[in-house]
């Protein structure tokens, strides 16, 4: 069989910012404080290459910590055939300059750009720099092999879903209609993709070490196209799931391979319903809640306190949820289809049950007063201090390209700039009734919930053992860096204020 070296690629990116949190991230920020999320399906990719009888290497120099002359060196060395890479929204520029100097050093390397901004805007990429395909969606795995069999001359014409230059003109290979089985891929083989990068410096773990799984891809929660401003819905228009006992399955892999102490599920919405029940019997049936434990986003409203019980009777230890505002106006703006007053009873549900809840806050929306966004402060204040929401983590919105957000947001002249070196969350970039300094003050107050005695008194309570420990010292210090990461005085003046 002819082989063929295949790079899976994080490119550093250095601008002295912090470490870019582009790998499996919805939302993307440079962060002070060092975190490094495993990505699910480009670790699948390199993994479905490599059952295929490609070399496949896995590159992320970010992990690696390695300067980018160094890791340029690396790659050059290597020589790769194909280079696939993720992007988003504000690394995209950055890409389009390392993408051309690739061109310079590899002679005939043929070089992919995969992720949520290129499927919004293809074009874009192929007008800006010398990349030779787009990826459409983000089924990196499934797509991902087929452009190989393609390049490596094992398919006669270029699969649907790819964006590519042909005779100086933009061309197009289709819409992808093909409905991929999630149970026919095989399990991720951590070692090949360097999983030890991942499974420490990330504060999604209490036990480590720890993994990231995606059983669905992304999120079940469709109704009038989902939430108005996640980007995840341009990669995967329609939800898919494997089935309980492939979920089972993977749980065993992870343990007995790797002696993996904690997972976190990265599906947009864990599966509710039988599904999640069939799981939960199956985690107990099999011992695997005495082995490890299991982490998940969740919407509020949801589930029940029973369900919840269940829950930490299956090994599930932390639950994440989105709680973008306090108020009914914004949710229903966002086409959130959540109540305001279910937020704070589902949390404190999961809370009762002995669920670790976590909860992530958004602000900057160009319709929020002082006073409503006050009102959601205190709101997610009132849930750390009472320990009901254990961790917790605050953003900017930003508006992406390919959500309904960035339409509403063009649309209405809410946009301050389409710069995309801007919207990496270091402050707004849509106009607020609020300014950028006044917005990124209450982020950092949000932040300095962690420091008010009622809450570092239930903490201490509430230690157990060495883990226990380790866990709060680690999201202190997280708190540190977002703090740092939303200082107002990089703002520099630019105002958010609507004229």
């Amino acid at each position: 069989m002819l082989m063929t070296k295949i790079h899976v690629s994080y490119p550093p990116i250095d601008t002295g910012k912090g470490t870019p949190a582009l790998s499996q991230n919805r939302q993307f920020q440079y962060q002070s404080a060092e975190s490094y999320i495993y990505p699910v399906v480009p670790a699948s990719l390199a993994t479905l290459l490599h059952s295929e009888g490609y070399e496949a290497v896995w590159d992320d120099g970010i992990a690696e910590k390695m300067s980018y002359d160094n890791w340029l060196k690396r790659i050059s060395n290597s020589n790769p055939d194909i280079v696939f890479m993720e992007t988003k929204t504000p690394t995209v520029k950055k890409h389009w300059k390392i993408i051309n100097q690739l061109k310079e050093e590899l002679e005939g390397v043929k070089i992919v750009l995969m992720g949520d901004h290129v499927s919004a805007l293809p074009e874009e990429s192929l007008s800006n720099s010398r990349v030779d395909y787009i990826m459409e969606g983000g089924e990196y795995d499934f797509k991902g092999l087929e452009l190989a069999e393609y390049l490596s001359g094992k398919r006669e014409k270029v699969p649907s879903g790819f964006y590519f230059q042909k005779e100086g003109k933009i061309a197009y290979s289709g819409h992808s209609v093909e409905s991929f089985e999630l149970d026919n891929l095989p399990f991720i083989d951590l070692n090949l993709t360097k999983w030890r990068l991942y499974s420490e410096l990330n504060g999604n773990y209490k036990y480590r070490p720890g993994i990231h799984t995606m059983f669905g891809r992304d999120c079940w929660y469709r109704n009038g196209g989902g939430c108005t401003f996640c980007s995840w819905t341009v990669l995967y228009p329609k939800f898919s799931l494997i089935s309980v006992d492939r979920a089972l399955d993977e749980v065993g892999y992870l343990i007995d391979n790797y002696g993996v102490k904690e997972i976190f599920d990265d599906t947009g919405t864990f599966p509710p319903g039988d599904w999640l029940k069939k799981f939960n019997e199956g985690m107990v049936e099999r011992g695997y809640n005495k082995e490890v434990k299991i982490g998940c986003n969740m919407r509020v409203g949801v589930l029940s306190s029973d369900e919840y019980v269940s829950m930490k009777k299956a090994g599930f230890r932390f639950i994440l949820y989105g709680i973008e505002s306090a108020n009914q106006r914004s949710l229903d703006l966002l086409n959130k289809s959540v109540k305001a007053e279910e937020q704070f009873n589902s949390i404190k549900m999961a809370s009762d049950a002995g669920l670790d809840p976590h909860i992530t806050v958004m602000f900057g929306y160009p319709w929020e007063t002082k006073q409503e966004v006050l009102k959601t402060l205190k709101l997610g204040t009132d849930l750390i201090k009472k320990q009901y929401a254990k961790t917790w983590q605050v953003t900017i919105v930003i508006p992406y390209p390919g959500t309904k957000l960035f339409k509403q947001a063009q649309e209405n002249r809410w946009l301050l700039t389409e710069d995309w070196d801007e919207y990496d969350m270091r402050k707004p970039v849509m106009s607020t009734p609020l300014s950028s300094r006044e917005i990124m003050e209450i982020v950092k107050d949000f932040y300095g919930a962690a420091y008010s005695p009622e809450f570092i008194m239930r903490r201490i309570i509430n230690i157990r053992s060495m883990d226990d420990i380790k866990y709060l010292f680690f999201g202190l210090k997280k708190v540190i860096g977002y703090r740092e990461n939303f200082s107002p005085d990089q703002v520099n003046g630019f105002s958010a204020v609507t004229e």
